[in-house]
Formats: structure tokens, C-alpha cells, sequence
């Protein structure tokens, strides 16, 4: 018996997110409206160890995500038997966590006979302005977050280009263990930016790994074993106000600088292949950082960019990106069977060659 067809205009998917430390379902319809979402956060699990572990967050995601679910279709008012599919973040991320929500969405699925969409949590960050501010295709995206680092062409659902990736820590790994440096807990992100706010950016000389270099690669580590030989030499004095904002603020203009440059190296590729395409997007946990938002928006305004920044809390992971990027691949079809498997590694583009050293998780 093949899936029933669904006749409610627009379609609505339920989208399921539980790669990292965060479970989240939302439910979005077809005219870019989030009917209902629900989100809860896991920091006060992992904070006593100063980053996520996975085993925590599979075991909470357990516990919290059917009454997220229950949440969100009671908000909206509607019945499984309403929607047009489940989408639900199949990779990369932690195993464990991707295979609660997979496999919720999967008896979901059976139960109602309903389309399952396995999606790709990057490709939900890469549609995520689609559904904010309707773009066309094709864009210039910069990726940033704990886990990713990357600059792509997104040429269109399922067609992503990788331009360039970092050989090592993602930036938001390098901002969390920055903080974990400082005495400043988890997660780090928040914390360095608030610190930097009223810290001096030049007291401190960090390095800017690969600035001026060709290509489009991003480097963390130098930059961070920096911090930390720098911390090691000033001792307690560190830790303390006003040489911790001090070394927050050095940081994050040294992260800053790295990633206008390697930017805008990859704006100038960019346009070879799209010398009409004028869009750059950044998305990411990373991308909510006012002072790093702002420098990027200097770069596309001398480049001659759009700049398009979700809202902050479609920047960290959450339901509504991946029942969005449900719906973009449901309109063209691209639905997956029960059999689509839950994957710890899963890039964009498939075809681009290894950087050499590459942490990027995806």
C-alpha cells in the first residue's frame, strides 16, 4: 500500500533535530510559516564538564524529545495524519543522538505513512535564508559553528560546492576551548564575546594563521595554542579583569581577521563561477556573534554583497531549519525510505578533495 496522498495547502513537515546537545521539533508549512516549535537546551548537563558529552546527550534526548513532538503538534493543532512528512536530522553529528531522532521520525513515519526526509544538518544551516528571506539560488555561504567551519557555493538543494574548510578546530571549538583556557566554562562562545566587550584587541600579538595565504582554508589551532602559551606565561594574572577581557578581545579579533580573509578570497572564487550572484550568507551557532557579524558585514559592503544573517536562534541548531529544508527537498521529491541510516560524517560536497589535516566534522 503506498503512502497516502496529503491534501492539506500548504503542506506542513515536522522537523526533528538532536545531532548535538540540543533537542529540538518544530513544524513549518510550505508558506514559510513556523506553526509551532520547541527547543530544550542541554547546557546545564554538560557545563560540569565543560563540553557536551555524547553519551549525556543521547540519554537526554530520550527522555525529552516525544513530549517535544506532543508540544509542537498540540500548538499547531494538528494530527500526524495531517502533515506531508517528517524531516529529520540524519548527519553529521554525534551517532548516538542522530539515531533517537532518526529513529523516532522513522516509527513516526510507519505508523501515520508518511514520507521521511533524512536531512543533512548543514544543509539545513545552508536553507535556513531561504526560508527567512526567500533568496534564489545560487548564494555564497559561510558555515560557522562548534562543529563546522566552511565556505560553499550553494547552487541549489542537494548542489553545494566547497570552497574552503578548516584543517583543524572548527571556530566555535576554538572559541569554547578558549574559554575553557580563561575559567570562563561552557559553552565558550558567549562568554569570550562578552569578556572581549570591554577588552583591548591589540594589548595581546596573536597570530592570524593562513591571513594573506591563496586559497580559502581556515586555521584555528596556531591561534589557539597562542592563547594558551600567552595565559601560561601572565599565570593567575590571566584570569583576572581587566587582562582576561584583554586576551577575549585579542581572540576574537584575531578570528575576526581570519575569517574576513578567507572570505573574501572565496567571494573573489565565487564570483568566477556566478559573476552575477551578489549573496553572501553566514550561518552557524558562531554567525550569532555580534563583533564578528558586524566585520562581516563591512566585507560584503566592500564586496559588493548582500549579507544575510538568520535570526540567532535559526543561527544555532534547531527544528525549524531542518523541517524547512524537509519541505525544499519534499517539493522536489527527494524523499528517503526507512532504510536511510543515521551518519556521524556526512559533507555537503562529497566530491571535494581532503584538506590535508582537516577537523571539520562533516
Amino acid at each position: 500500500m503506498s503512502i497516502a496522498t496529503r491534501t492539506r495547502t500548504p503542506p506542513v513537515v515536522l522537523g526533528i533535530e538532536t545531532s548535538c546537545d540540543e533537542t529540538a521539533a518544530a513544524l513549518v508549512d510550505g508558506e514559510r510559516r513556523v506553526l509551532a516549535e520547541a527547543l530544550f537546551s542541554q547546557e546545564d548537563h554538560h557545563a560540569p564538564f565543560g563540553g557536551v558529552v555524547p553519551e549525556i546527550a543521547a540519554r537526554a534526548h530520550v527522555e525529552i524529545l516525544d513530549r517535544l513532538i506532543a508540544r509542537v503538534m498540540a500548538e499547531a493543532g494538528l494530527r500526524f495524519d495531517q502533515l506531508a512528512g517528517i524531516a529529520a536530522t540524519a548527519g553529521p553529528g554525534l551517532i548516538g543522538g542522530l539515531i533517537v531522532g532518526l529513529v523516532t521520525a522513522k516509527a513516526i513515519c510507519a505508523v501515520h505513512r508518511l514520507p521521511l526526509l533524512a536531512i543533512n544538518h548543514l544543509e539545513g544551516h545552508a536553507l535556513t535564508a531561504r526560508l527567512t528571506d526567500a533568496i534564489d539560488f545560487p548564494y555564497l555561504l559561510l558555515l560557522i559553528s562548534g562543529g563546522h567551519c566552511q565556505v560553499l557555493g550553494v547552487d541549489g538543494v542537494g548542489r553545494y560546492r566547497r570552497l574552503g574548510t578548516t584543517l583543524d578546530d572548527a571556530l566555535g571549538e576554538a572559541f569554547d576551548k578558549a574559554a575553557k583556557m580563561l575559567g570562563l566554562g561552557f559553552p565558550g562562545g558567549p562568554a569570550v564575546e562578552r569578556a572581549a566587550r570591554t577588552g583591548d584587541p591589540d594589548r595581546f600579538p596573536l597570530p592570524r594563521p593562513l591571513l594573506g595565504q591563496p586559497g580559502c582554508h581556515f586555521s584555528f589551532s596556531g591561534l589557539k595554542t597562542a592563547l594558551r602559551q600567552t595565559v601560561e606565561r601572565l599565570g593567575p594574572a590571566a584570569l583576572e579583569p581587566p587582562t582576561l577581557n584583554d586576551l577575549c578581545a585579542g581572540f576574537q579579533a584575531a578570528a575576526g581577521d581570519i575569517l574576513v580573509d578567507r572570505t573574501r578570497r572565496a567571494a573573489a572564487l565565487f564570483r568566477q563561477h556566478h559573476p552575477g550572484a551578489n549573496t553572501l550568507v553566514v550561518a552557524g551557532g558562531v554567525a550569532a556573534n555580534a563583533a564578528l557579524r558586524a566585520r562581516l558585514a563591512d566585507l560584503a559592503a566592500g564586496q559588493d554583497f548582500r549579507l544575510i544573517i538568520p535570526p540567532p536562534a535559526l543561527c544555532t541548531d534547531n527544528g525549524v531549519m531542518i523541517a524547512w529544508a524537509g519541505l525544499e527537498r519534499l517539493a522536489l521529491g527527494l524523499t528517503d525510505d526507512l532504510a536511510a541510516p543515521a551518519r556521524a560524517r556526512w559533507p555537503l560536497d562529497p566530491a571535494a578533495e581532503p584538506a590535508v589535516g582537516a577537523g571539520n566534522k562533516a
